[in-house]
């Protein structure tokens, strides 16, 4: 008896962003909030950081409600009615429930409910994992209108007495609806991570030793000149590879919207990188802080609303942190 063969599921060939929807905590907190337990100065956190104030939501506010609120825009500007998305993607490090999924929660609130709903930690890349993915499974036909979502409350996971990284954290959501298109849009992705170099970022303790009495609640912790050394050499090299992926030269790109980790690093990337003076650079975390997998749309939401002549230009986004892990891509802005 023969097998029978298979139907496979396939898709358009382009897929592209639709729209950006971004929320960011409520409250605007300065350097010198913060600098007291430990014991720094404004000048020392601008001088290093670039960062004047940082956004953190409120103690009733949780990851997921920031998520919502960006969804829901991102929905609104696209034109895609909530019930035909049927994936949500959400890049978090910062849900406090290991189950169920915020992305579940999200895809019900916003309308989508039955979509495809899945959480992905790859922590300050995971936002370029995630169009990564959707852009894949809408091209393979498992999706056909996707969100994707980096939310995080880091403030949640802060000890402020932390001098390695407390200071950098804010709290925010940012957004987009993927589907297809008729161009290429979305180009290839340079993706991968660095296990060994696995405690450079990360929680100082596990939930089992905070359960046991023997650790204090988790936060999170960093050893900034290594982070600092890798970001500026060897995320270079993916953004490049990112350029080339994409079949085009540095001096096509209309904007260049890194994680928004250090202004340091903003800056360096852009001197490696050659960028001419015609491509905007995101630079986001001076007024919002890093908040990991959401600094990337956080930042071009920010960029079109300002620049919205930017529309229809080629950007270069690039994620990383904690895994080491790390993602790139160059995207057609909505």
């Amino acid at each position: 008896m023969s097998t029978p063969t298979l139907k496979q599921a396939s898709g358009p060939a382009y897929t592209r962003i639709y729209s950006f929807g971004a929320a960011r905590g409520e409250n605007a907190v300065t350097n010198d909030d913060i600098v007291g337990p430990i014991n720094s100065s404004d000048e020392w956190i601008r001088q290093r950081t670039g960062i004047i104030t940082r956004k953190r939501a409120v103690p009733t506010t949780s990851a997921t409600d920031l998520a919502t609120d960006a969804a829901r825009e991102a929905i609104e500007r696209s034109g895609v009615p909530a019930d035909q998305i049927d994936l949500v993607i959400v890049a978090t490090i910062s849900n406090v429930r290991q189950t169920p999924s915020m992305s579940a929660v999200v895809a019900d609130r916003v309308g989508a409910n039955p979509a495809a709903a899945y959480d992905s930690n790859a922590a300050c890349a995971g936002f370029a994992y995630g169009i990564a993915q959707a852009d894949a499974l809408i091209r393979a036909g498992a999706a056909h209108y996707a969100v994707v979502i980096g939310a995080e409350k880091l403030s949640d996971v802060v000890d402020p007495t932390d001098r390695s990284i407390s200071f950098l954290l804010g709290d925010g959501a940012g957004a987009v609806v993927i589907g297809p298109s008729d161009t290429p849009a979305i180009g290839p992705t340079v993706w991968g991570s660095d296990g060994s170099k696995a405690d450079t970022v990360g929680m100082n303790a596990t939930l089992t030793e905070f359960r046991d009495g023997e650790a204090e609640w988790p936060t999170l912790r960093q050893d900034g000149p290594s982070v600092f050394r890798w970001a500026v050499w060897e995320m270079a090299k993916v953004a490049r590879q990112a350029i080339e992926a994409a079949g085009i030269e540095a001096a096509d790109l209309a904007a260049f919207i890194p994680h928004q980790a250090n202004m340091r690093i903003i800056d360096e990337f852009a001197k490696q990188l050659k960028l001419p003076d015609t491509v905007a650079i995101a630079r986001d975390i001076e007024t919002t802080g890093n908040t990991s997998a959401a600094s990337i749309p956080l930042a071009a939401h920010r960029l079109l609303e300002e620049h919205p002549e930017l529309s229809g230009g080629l950007a270069l986004q690039i994620g990383f942190g904690a895994g080491l892990v790390f993602g790139a891509q160059v995207v057609v802005l909505p």
